[in-house]
């Protein structure tokens, strides 16, 4: 192995260490991502839980209502943040290099 060839080795070793991601130091943004992703997990099994004591009688049917509204809403908006992360993706897709 040349000199040249093992520089660029070690540079790349380096570089790569560099751009690792280190544990906590991510943006708040994927904070925010973690916490919506967090809370519509959390409002399903809410519903779902709320939806079975309804079957079993043990909820009222106002509580069943609400809890469906709840669900809709949270879908619509995975949904709808779904849609402009393909968005952007496609986006970027057509930039030109």
């Amino acid at each position: 192995m040349d000199i040249k060839s093992s520089a660029a080795a070690l540079g790349y070793t380096r570089a790569r260490s560099a751009a690792a991601p280190q544990a906590g130091s991510g943006s708040s943004d994927q904070g925010a991502l973690g916490n919506l992703a967090t809370s519509f997990l959390d409002t399903m099994n809410q519903s779902e839980e709320t939806a079975k004591s309804a079957m079993l009688g043990n909820a009222d049917p106002h509580a069943l209502v609400q809890a469906l509204a709840q669900t809709e809403l949270a879908v619509e908006t995975a949904v709808t943040v779904r849609n402009k992360v393909v968005e952007a993706y496609q986006e970027i897709l057509r930039m030109p290099v």
